[in-house]
C-alpha cells in the first residue's frame, strides 16, 4: 500500500511503502453508485450533473453511508458499505503497483494530458468540465471502471499515517467528526491526484460535486481489534464447547 519515493506527483503521505493484509473476501462494485441506482433507493437524486449513467455526484459521506443502509434494509442479506481505504487501494490495483492500474504503469504527465490515465478515466484534461456516464473507459484486470477519476469515492475510514510495519485489517480513524478519505480522483482534478495511491481526505459533511461513492459488500466494516484477544478466544471456544 502507498507508492514508492520515486513516483511523479507523489505526495509524503502515501508512505512509507508497507504491505497490508486483508483477511476476509469482499466484493466490489463494478462502477461507482449510478444516479439510477441512486434514484432506485433515495427519494432525491443531488447531482450537478444529471444522467442516469453518470455517477452520482454532491453526496456526503453521511449521505453514502445511509443509500448502503437504505439497500440493505431491501437486501438484508447483502452487507453493503463503503470500503476501508485499505480495500478499496487493492481493489484498484488488482495485482498491479504502478501509478494506474495498468501494470507498470507511470504518472508520466501529472499535471497535463497523461497518455495512461485517458485511456482508464476522467480527469481535468479529458472530461469536458463534468462527469461521464460510467464504463466508457478500459477497466482493471479484476473488471472495475471508473476507478481513477469521474468523481472521488468516499471511503469508510479516516486518514491514518502510514509507517513501515506490515498491517492486518487496517482501519483509519472512525471517530465522529474525523475527516474520512475520498479515493481515486475526479473529473476536475489533475492526473497526479487520480493515481492509485493518492489520498483524499474531508469532512464527513461536506458533499461537492466532485464527491461520489462506490459500494463494497460481503463483510462488516473491520473494526479494531482485528483479532480478538485471548481472553476473548477462550470465551469463544467455552462458548462453542457449550453450544
Amino acid at each position: 500500500m502507498g507508492s514508492p519515493p520515486g513516483e511523479s506527483g507523489r505526495d509524503d503521505d502515501e508512505g512509507p511503502r508497507h504491505e497490508v493484509t486483508i483477511s476476509r473476501g469482499f466484493w466490489m462494485g463494478e462502477t461507482p453508485v449510478t444516479q439510477q441506482q441512486w434514484m432506485a433507493i433515495m427519494d432525491q437524486n443531488p447531482s450537478d450533473f444529471k444522467g442516469d449513467q453518470r455517477p452520482v455526484d454532491r453526496v456526503n459521506w453521511h449521505q453514502s453511508l445511509e443509500f448502503a443502509q437504505k439497500l440493505n434494509a431491501k437486501i438484508p442479506s447483502l452487507s453493503a458499505t463503503l470500503p476501508t481505504e485499505a480495500q478499496w487501494e487493492y481493489a484498484c490495483r488488482a495485482g498491479t503497483s504502478g501509478a494506474f492500474h495498468i501494470d507498470g504503469s507511470k504518472c508520466t504527465t501529472p499535471t497535463g494530458r497523461d497518455p495512461v490515465l485517458a485511456t482508464l478515466g476522467w480527469f481535468d484534461v479529458n472530461s469536458g468540465g463534468k462527469t461521464q456516464p460510467v464504463r466508457q473507459k478500459t477497466p482493471n484486470a479484476w473488471g472495475l471502471y471508473d476507478m481513477h477519476g469521474n468523481v472521488w469515492e468516499w471511503c469508510f475510514d479516516g486518514k491514518r499515517t502510514y509507517t513501515n510495519n506490515a498491517e492486518r485489517d487496517v482501519l483509519g480513524p472512525t471517530k465522529e467528526g474525523a475527516n474520512h478519505v475520498g479515493r481515486g480522483g475526479s473529473w476536475v482534478d489533475s492526473a497526479l491526484h487520480c493515481r492509485a495511491a493518492y489520498r483524499g481526505d474531508d469532512h464527513p459533511g461536506s458533499g461537492w460535486n466532485t464527491r461520489g461513492l462506490r459500494l463494497s459488500t460481503g463483510q462488516e466494516p473491520v473494526r479494531f481489534p482485528a483479532e480478538p484477544s485471548g481472553a476473548e478466544r477462550r470465551d469463544v471456544r467455552e462458548r462453542r464447547s457449550r453450544g
